[in-house]
């Protein structure tokens, strides 16, 4: 069977079991993703790199700790959720980049842009999302950006999948009342 044939529980079994170099194809399914969603907190290249370092490193040092009968890609991302926060509270910034302009975080019904063209617009939700407590850009940017359902979102966050909820629906409105505003002053 081969390597992209097993799951992520499959291989992190067999790992465990000795086999440590199989390793690398846990690097491989999760660089890029886990990239994108450090990316969003982090707006150093080179920082986020040296997170998404240690994340990997705390991933291997603790695969004893893990579940085989839980999802991976939710533990994994609590650990690079976990490293994130801790980078932020150590450097003090809170922010947020945005390399793909994602319109299913605003309300269809409602014309946020009026005239202002993408790049504006693109620019302006990177501003207000960033204005959002991390409480609230957490669960948009796992829910919209990583795709990530109620359930993964719990788990990699701690919370009641309720919470969830709550959180991306508050954080949402806050983001369109931003919105909102930005478009009226620019209006």
């Amino acid at each position: 069977m081969a390597n992209t044939d097993l799951s992520d529980e499959q291989i992190v079994e067999i790992i465990l079991n000795n086999d440590k170099e199989l390793y690398r194809e846990i690097i491989r399914r999760y660089q890029d993703k886990l990239s994108h969603f450090l990316r969003k907190f982090i707006y150093d290249k080179d920082e986020m790199e040296d997170v998404l370092q240690v994340v990997f490193i705390k991933t291997y040092k603790n695969l004893y700790g893990f579940d085989v009968h839980r999802k991976f890609s939710s533990w994994i991302y609590r650990i690079a959720h976990n490293e994130a926060v801790n980078f932020l509270k150590k450097t003090s910034r809170n922010g947020i980049f945005l390399d793909d302009l994602e319109y299913k975080i605003i309300d269809e019904k409602i014309d946020i842009c009026g005239n202002i063209d993408n790049k504006m617009l693109k620019k302006e939700i990177e501003r207000n999302i960033a204005k959002l407590k991390i409480k609230y850009q957490e669960p948009l940017i796992l829910f919209y950006f990583e795709d990530r359902s109620y359930e993964e979102i719990s788990d990699i966050l701690r919370i009641p999948k309720s919470t969830v909820g709550t959180l991306i629906a508050r954080g949402k409105k806050m983001l369109k009342n931003h919105l909102e505003e930005t478009n009226k002053n620019h209006g």
